[in-house]
């Protein structure tokens, strides 16, 4: 039998793992998962239901109950009071086991998959033929978000997304469970000085050298 292409991409908030990763899915075909969005939907969830983000049980209950089928629909799941709830939720355990079945199947599909998140080629599909781990400096990945933010009316100033990409930063590679790391048997991207096309075609020269092997 032959085995699914997998790519995996992981990095850091705002370093274009998001936008290299659904473009990828586009070039080979393949179905495509942002991992970021389970734990988004899960964090918002807990907000909307007025638990609170500090309570592992709540936010362990919210992923469990997830519908993954509104990831597509839901404007709010790219806010940024999102992406701070989502780096809370995904530390606890109970949230990551409840959607780690989830995230598995959607890698074993038949024909393969892309996926990108913090912890896929170490944890999610750590037997992914490609894995990709995309990264930038923290001031470009802050202006990255802060542009998008503000472009939709988002009052936040750039400062503050700074500090908040730094605190993400420093939250998700330092949990205790399934902490951001580089595999070991990734390729790392450095997009600071690219745009999205340079790269796209730097991440999509990487998978074609996975593809050869």
């Amino acid at each position: 039998m032959t085995q699914p292409f997998v790519i995996a991409v992981d990095g850091p908030a705002a370093s274009g793992k998001g936008t290299i990763a659904s473009r990828l899915a586009a070039h080979y075909g393949l179905p495509f998962l942002d991992t970021g969005l389970l734990y988004r939907a899960v964090g918002l969830d807990v907000l909307t239901t007025g638990g609170d983000l500090g309570d592992a049980r709540a936010a362990e209950a919210a992923a469990r109950a997830l519908d993954s089928g509104r990831l597509s629909n839901d404007a709010a799941l790219t806010s940024g009071d999102a992406g701070e709830a989502a780096s809370r939720v995904a530390g606890y355990p109970g949230v990551r086991a409840a959607l780690l079945d989830l995230q598995q199947a959607f890698a074993a599909q038949a024909g393969g998959a892309v996926l990108d998140g913090r912890d896929i080629g170490t944890v999610i599909a750590p037997n992914a033929q490609a894995k990709l781990f995309v990264t930038a400096t923290p001031e470009t990945r802050a202006r990255r978000r802060w542009l998008q933010l503000t472009g939709r009316g988002d009052p936040i100033t750039y400062e503050a997304m700074l500090a908040d990409i730094q605190r993400r930063d420093e939250r998700d590679a330092g949990r205790g469970a399934a902490p951001m790391v580089q595999a070991d048997d990734a390729v790392l991207l450095d997009t600071t000085d690219m745009d999205i096309e340079a790269a796209f075609d730097a991440a999509r020269r990487i998978v074609e050298a996975a593809r050869a092997r």
